[in-house]
């Protein structure tokens, strides 16, 4: 009797988990050999790059090692109340609960400014904890700030080391303009905690950690992610492909590692409409990967498309030219070659496209950040890759 049909082994929207995860053996050892020694670490890098699943499969190969992890998204708490109720879930779910018998976690929580609501899920037993919106900004502070030294409390008390996970740190400032000093206060008598902030908004993350003034100036170790090396996709790609019963040829590897350059979702999403084009028992070829690409560009329409209309006249213009061609808008040959305007209408164009995270910028040269986005404006141009 057959087997159940394979399922597709490309991943991207979600983290990337177990087979699906690639690559990244440097930074894995780095990240987890810098947690192990109590180094505090900001991880930043564009959205999409995965840095969420870095530290997923870094919090897997810590867990075999006793360290407990607990993480809270920025982005989920927009206001002190919903920070406290993640803060106070995360830390019951992951940290209190294996080190504390089930009848003692909640005591954990006693003596707060603020008391927590605590509601129990009747389908899997778990607990969610509310704090009430209506409470004083100083006695949700204070609350927070009890509810973020418990964990290098714990980790002290039991003899274990404890890693906190912050992510979209950047939007620590937009919840409470006083948070940051708050958490640098807690967090610098936590011998035993060791913490990640994860950004992808590389102004802020770099004003937090670099300004002089900022409460987090040179507190932790920088740790920018970036591309996965092409050379390095290729056997994870070619062994997603042999491990469900097909083949995939090099120049149809080659094709597909030139456009998406080892960015690490567009390699994956690329991968997923190739996989779904395979058939088994017939050899991939890169003519596959082009028609892979309209796939690609089909699904994604509706998100450039609103993309393109946000942008002013001088943005489009700036990104039909850095479509055609990466490389020094600003120089004079450059913006002769693709009819750009005077250097500081370019110079704000870029600013902007930059602040948007559709564009980088290093010494003087500029790329679009997603490849899939430089070849939709070079189709809408007529310019197909």
């Amino acid at each position: 009797m057959a087997g159940p049909a394979p399922s597709n082994p490309f991943r991207f929207g979600a983290l990337a988990l177990d087979d699906a995860f690639a690559d990244r053996e440097r930074e894995l050892a780095e990240l987890k050999s810098d947690v192990l020694a109590g180094q505090d670490v900001v991880l930043f890098a564009p959205r999409r790059f995965g840095k969420s699943s870095l530290v997923w499969r870094v919090s897997q190969e810590l867990l075999k090692r006793r360290v407990l992890v607990a993480a809270v998204d920025l982005m989920t708490t927009p206001t002190l109340g919903r920070l406290a109720d993640k803060l106070a879930r995360s830390i019951h779910e992951d940290i209190a609960s294996p080190l504390v018998r089930a009848r003692e976690r909640l005591r954990v929580f006693q003596g707060m400014r603020v008391t927590p609501t605590v509601t129990v899920d009747p389908g899997d037993g778990s607990l969610s904890f509310s704090f009430s919106p209506s409470a004083a900004g100083s006695d949700l502070a204070a609350t927070i700030e009890r509810l973020l030294e418990l964990p290098g409390q714990l980790a002290g008390e039991r003899n274990r080391r404890v890693v906190l996970v912050l992510d979209e740190f950047q939007e620590v400032v937009d919840i409470d303009p006083g948070l940051p000093r708050l958490m640098r206060s807690v967090f610098q008598g936590q011998p035993e905690v060791s913490h990640i902030y994860l950004g992808s908004r590389r102004h802020m993350i770099e004003r937090l950690f670099n300004d002089v003034n900022e409460p987090f100036w040179r507190s932790a170790k920088r740790f920018e992610l970036g591309v996965i090396e092409p050379e390095a996709f290729r056997p994870f790609i070619a062994a997603r492909f042999a491990d469900t019963g097909r083949r995939i040829d090099d120049g149809a590897l080659d094709l597909l590692l030139e456009i998406t350059r080892g960015h690490p979702y567009a390699t994956q999403e690329l991968g997923y409409f190739l996989w779904q084009r395979s058939e088994p028992g017939r050899v991939t070829s890169a003519e596959r990967v082009r028609e892979a690409l309209s796939d690609v560009l089909h699904s994604e329409d509706a998100h450039f498309t609103l993309v393109w209309e946000g942008a002013s006249a001088q943005q489009r213009l700036v990104l039909d030219a850095l479509a055609l061609e990466e490389g020094r808008p600003m120089t004079a040959e450059y913006r002769r070659r693709h009819g750009l305007p005077a250097p500081s209408s370019v110079q704000r164009a870029l600013e902007a496209l930059d602040r948007a995270e559709l564009v980088s910028r290093s010494a003087g040269r500029a790329w679009i950040r997603e490849p899939f986005l430089a070849q939709w404006v070079r189709l809408r141009t007529g310019t197909p890759f």
